[in-house]
């Protein structure tokens, strides 16, 4: 996640999917913050509120309260705001750090991250890019913050409900195929919300209760003129 994403069309997706899933669950949030790039227009899919015909009716409250962040300062913490959560916006920022020292910097800062969502029954977690392999190779990239491996994303649903967000990638056999892949890494238990509005992006959600799973179902069906459905 990046603060100058705030309030894009990825955020509506995954702050309504949130809503739904966790009225009566204590939520926990890790951004995954990664300082602001400048190299390309990431973070520009705002046309949405043009269209309030289409997008407003699907969560009003929160498509308003996006509106009011894009017009105002797009920050993380603008969109907290719009979230009954416990946050972790902790800045992942592996490029200050030596190489070698960055494998080290990135375990602490995870579980600085665990310790400060222990006490919440659902977890999100919003990685820049998405999952990545656990290769011991990539904790040494400046632009390892951008990722989260899957290892972590383990870690963060053992003995609860995780939702990962991940970036479709050009992975080998499309995008139906890196779907099934990581639904395999994660577990049996692993179901996926799709979104496919402006790019495609997947939620996972990793041992999600009967109650959790019927609300994720629901929620893609409610969405599914804005190119959202259920993958199981």
């Amino acid at each position: 996640m990046q603060n100058r994403y705030a309030g894009d069309i990825g955020d509506y997706v995954k702050l309504a999917l949130l809503r739904a899933l966790s009225p009566d669950l204590r939520l926990g949030v890790a951004w995954y913050l990664y300082p602001d790039e400048a190299h390309n227009e990431d973070g520009r899919h705002i046309a949405y509120f043009s269209n309030p015909s289409k997008w407003r009716s699907l969560d009003p409250e929160l498509f308003d309260g996006l509106k009011d962040v894009v017009q105002g300062n797009r920050s993380v913490a603008a969109l907290e705001t719009l979230l009954e959560a416990t946050f972790s916006r902790e800045l992942l920022n592996h490029a200050a750090n030596p190489a070698s020292h960055r494998s080290a910097a990135r375990a602490a800062w995870f579980e600085r991250l665990l310790s400060s969502l222990e006490n919440s029954d659902i977890v999100f977690a919003d990685p820049d890019n998405g999952l990545t392999d656990d290769n011991p190779k990539r904790r040494s990239s400046p632009r390892f913050g951008k990722h989260l491996p899957f290892g972590e994303a383990l870690a963060l649903a053992a003995g609860r409900c995780a939702v990962i967000y991940h970036h479709n990638s050009r992975f080998r056999g499309g995008h139906d195929a890196e779907v099934e892949h990581w639904c395999r890494q994660l577990g049996t238990r692993t179901i996926a919300v799709r979104a496919n509005s402006f790019s495609c992006r997947t939620f996972f959600i990793v041992n999600p209760a009967p109650a959790v799973e019927e609300r994720a179902e629901a929620f893609s069906l409610r969405w599914s003129e804005a190119r959202v459905r259920l993958h199981r």
